[in-house]
């Protein structure tokens, strides 16, 4: 594929040369962060009146003996209260571990590259057998555990105490649990046991590179070798079944070829959130309020856990933060609230470099040789039928960037290893990548120092000072009044000169913008003008060059750019790697924007108004935000629908009678509730419409009105038997009948989320539903664009995991209907609104509701198991406590827990 001719380069002048170019060195260096402004906790006294002794003692317990306070509160969310940080992360970790000790104990196997020694070579799946190995020898190749050992002694005093303290945690559990005590997915398993610190930070790399080097774990990577050479690993030492070993090779190197062809997206996490930061203007006590509603799984490792952390004099935050962080991430404090939205900026560059004549490993750039190098790796895997693990080996080669990918694999337009190039098309090429984030030594940090800010300032100090929380935006508020928002994630820090030829590429290349809207940024690697640009906080775009806003009314995020966080202030001039400008936003955002900028109308349907009759939102009118249950393409395609139902009445679209689909759909308030009847029915209609639409509407997308463009169905054959939309109409009409779905049924006996699993990773167990149905409101973000997005998960593994789980057998153009296979029906939600709140500062200080809509442990066992979803079902918020009276007020019985280390 010819995506672009080498550009004109003048000689050399404009190249410009990157101050070290090897594969990124942490991009958040601890000198870089401030430990010094005010807490926000209880006593909270500046940094800089603390001595180094007084300090320490805040950071960690004398003789490293930890100890701390757990009290567990309504639905079973625990507030750590401990003299240091590391005793309060000690608590954290082993609150954790009693609540979802089997998860985190597969995401360690997993940053260990250790699949494939306890669950063999890979469940048989649609990629085929093997993904355990093409997975660990990927994470090898990606320094995932090698890295965390070698960054972990450059770690902050800060980041230190909270891995160990956490770490100290999750193992003061395990060793004092009996193995056959432990929940049925890892009951008796080897490998639940203790961890190290460096265990725990490499987990936090597969975090860190959830949009970026992970998504190229599942084959690319594995499948990147010269021509002449094969991809498969070999045997070290003699093997009893030489027959069965290559047979099981072969099936790897398929599985990773179908596996890379499989990622047809990488611009981003596949994960998804809204965020408002409300600011005096428009709040009822005058100060700030916060939205925070993410749409995460709900299994496996990317759930999130709600937790109160205090060391009184340093720290006091509540939040919720992905399952083994050792502080919470999406939190509140005295002073400050945050959310998080992923991003649609870029956290990683493909290179293309020119490979020297007649030599495959190695390259030219700026008319010097380099060489490619290589790396060996060894695996053990645990194969049926022989006594000792099987030890597999590989070779990886790098380039300066990071690992050798098989761009070819991938994407059949893209050149194989040694082919005439994309960018170079007249010699022949290899591809590599560059992770934005390859280490993660300062997560901890980050979110620390975001907890103990106070004001502003200091927050955004953070940002300035090198923070960055990897892969998504932040949208925040205070007790002030003001409303915040920052791309806070790390992104490519491009010359002007290589902006500017991105932008060139893909306006001249169609074939360079369809991989650039796929996610994939192709850089020339044969000259340094492309190389990253080195700061004082690396290689990455500093604070003064991302996009950011602060308001008084308000800003937001729903995953589109950053461009229309606040239509009255667009946010303009910003490197192509942070996002589109000037470009349509999804459904989400519209539907947000709408009702922000019109908080007193409910839409056409029958819903609260988003922020009461004066106006102004409140804490709780934010979380009713959520739960209104508005979905954007009802508000813009339900009239045009019905009134051609009117027209066509009993004359039959494309064999189908719709007069007794359409009645219901007259009635429908448009809201996604559980008691709405007729919402089904606009479903699969606007699964059907999502395809006709580029070509049917008829306004086109107009910058200066993002949220009311693109618009208007054609009314060519509008109410007859060939009218797009009722020819769509009919064809989800179809669909449901196939299943017997009535046009009278309500959403909530159609769409449920049943947790299912109790089955160790890699045995022949079959996986069970854990409870009844869970009837579910809520809607799909993409098909029915709505606010309180919900989802399908076909996969038939938990998130991220080796734990099996049912899994729905889809109908295409649906929004994930189940075909009724293996008994499972209507739309079995696994994703979405998880952790969600609404909060306000109020004089008193902040007041916050809200829950997690799959509760807190992963345990069936457990009586946090399913408590908030059957909350979540019911509309049924709570109280987020805070303080000590409230926390005393809901404590539950037996609740209190003293833990020390022995």
């Amino acid at each position: 594929m010819k995506l672009l001719p080498k550009p004109f380069r003048n000689g050399n002048k404009g190249v410009v040369k990157a101050a070290g170019v090897a594969l990124a060195s942490s991009f958040l260096i601890a000198g870089c962060l401030y430990s010094s402004g005010s807490s926000a906790s209880e006593g909270a006294v500046s940094d800089r009146a603390v001595s180094k002794s007084a300090m320490k003692k805040r950071l960690s317990p004398p003789n490293d003996k930890y100890k701390a306070i757990i009290r567990r509160t309504t639905n079973g969310v625990p507030h750590i209260k401990a003299a240091n940080l590391a005793s309060a992360a000690f608590g954290h970790g082993y609150a954790q571990a009693q609540d979802n000790v089997c998860v985190l104990a597969e995401a360690i196997v997993k940053a260990r590259s250790e699949r494939a020694k306890y669950f063999g070579p890979g469940p048989d799946t649609q990629f085929g057998v093997g993904l355990n190995i093409v997975n660990d020898f990927s994470y090898k190749a990606q320094k995932i555990h090698s890295g965390a050992e070698a960054e972990f002694a450059a770690l902050t005093n800060e980041s230190r105490a909270l891995t160990e303290g956490f770490t100290e945690g999750y193992n003061r559990y395990v060793t004092e649990t009996e193995p056959s005590d432990l929940p049925e997915e890892c009951r008796d398993q080897e490998w639940v046991k203790v961890i190290t610190p460096a265990d725990l930070l490499a987990y936090y790399r597969v975090v860190g590179q959830y949009a970026s080097g992970a998504l190229f774990a599942t084959g690319a990577v594995f499948l990147a070798v010269p021509p002449g050479q094969s991809p498969a690993p070999r045997a070290v030492g003699p093997v009893s079944n030489a027959e069965a070993v290559d047979k099981l090779l072969e099936n790897v190197v398929a599985t990773a070829r179908a596996g890379a062809k499989s990622d047809t997206n990488f611009s981003g996490t596949g994960l998804a959130s809204n965020a408002w930061g409300i600011g005096k203007s428009m709040t009822e006590q005058g100060r700030g309020a916060l939205l925070a509603n993410p749409h995460f799984p709900y299994t496996g490792h990317r759930r999130l856990y709600e937790v109160q952390m205090t060391v009184p004099g340093y720290l006091n935050v509540h939040g919720a933060g992905l399952l083994g962080t050792a502080i919470p991430l999406i939190n509140f404090n005295a002073n400050l609230a945050w959310s998080h939205t992923n991003t649609a900026s870029r956290q990683f560059t493909w290179y293309e470099l020119v490979l020297k004549d007649g030599d495959n490993l190695a390259y030219v750039k700026d008319g010097v040789e380099k060489p490619i190098t290589t790396e060996t790796y060894q695996i053990d895997v645990s194969v049926d039928g022989m006594a000792e693990p099987l030890v597999l080996e590989r070779t990886f080669y790098f380039s300066e960037y990071g690992p050798m990918i098989a761009a070819n694999a991938l994407s059949n337009q893209l050149p194989a290893w040694s082919d005439n190039g994309a960018l170079n098309s007249s010699a022949p090429v290899a591809h590599t990548y560059r992770d934005a984030n390859p280490d993660t030594g300062g997560l901890l940090e980050t979110w620390l120092q975001m907890s103990r800010a106070s004001n502003l300032d200091e927050f955004q100090s953070i940002f300035k000072n090198c923070g960055s929380t990897l892969w998504t935006n932040t949208v925040y508020a205070d007790d002030q009044g003001n409303a915040f928002y920052i791309d806070s994630s790390s992104v490519p820090n491009l010359s002007q000169e290589a902006q500017a030829l991105v932008n060139l590429r893909r306006a001249v290349s169609p074939a360079y913008a369809g991989l650039f809207d796929q996610g994939v940024t192709l850089l020339d690697g044969s000259w340094s003008q492309e190389d990253w640009i080195e700061t004082e906080c690396g290689p990455l775009v500093p604070y003064e060059q991302k996009p950011k806003l602060v308001r008084s009314d308000w800003v937001q995020n729903s995953n589109s750019s950053h461009w229309a966080t606040n239509p009255d202030d667009f946010l303009t001039g910003f490197s192509p790697l942070f996002g589109d400008e000037e470009a349509p936003i999804n459904a989400r955002t519209r539907l947000g924007l709408k009702m922000l900028q019109n908080p007193m109308d409910p839409g056409f349907a029958d819903a609260p108004l988003p922020a009461g009759q004066d106006g102004k939102f409140s804490a709780e009118e934010l979380v009713g935000v959520i739960w209104n249950n508005r979905a954007w393409y009802a508000e813009q395609f339900l009239p045009e629908l019905l009134e051609r139902c009117d027209a066509i009445g009993n004359t039959a679209v494309n064999g189908v009678d719709l007069s007794s689909w359409c009645a219901p759909l007259g009635s429908w308030d448009g809201l996604y509730n559980r008691d709405s009847v007729g919402a089904h029915i606009f479903r699969v209609f606007m699964a059907n419409y999502l395809g006709d639409m580029s070509t049917d509407l008829t306004t086109p997308f107009n910058p200066a009105a993002p949220v009311a463009t693109p618009a208007d169905p054609s009314r060519d054959n509008a109410g007859t038997a060939d009218d797009t939309m009722l020819l769509a109409l009919a064809d989800g009409v179809t669909v449901l009948q196939s299943q017997s779905i009535l046009p009278t049924d309500a959403l909530g006996d159609l769409q449920y989320h049943r947790p299912s699993g109790g089955v160790v990773p890699g045995s022949d167990g079959i996986p069970y539903f854990q409870t009844q149905p869970i009837p579910w409101h809520g809607g799909d973000e993409r098909v029915d664009g709505a606010f309180n997005a919900i989802g399908v998960a076909p996969d038939e593994f938990a998130e991220d995991t080796r734990f099996p789980r049912i899994a729905p057998t889809i109908i295409p153009n649906t929004a994930g209907l189940s075909d009724g296979t293996d008994g499972v029906d209507g739309w079995l939600v696994a994703q979405g609104t998880s952790w969600l709140f609404g909060l306000e500062f109020t004089k008193k200080g902040p007041e916050a509701y809200g829950l997690v809509s799959y509760s807190q442990s992963t345990d069936a066992m457990s009586p946090f198991f399913s408590d908030q979803s059957e909350r979540y079902s019911n509309k049924a918020y709570r109280q987020l406590v805070f303080t000590e009276k409230d926390i005393q007020a809901n404590l539950l019985p037996q609740g209190k827990t003293v833990i020390t280390q022995e």
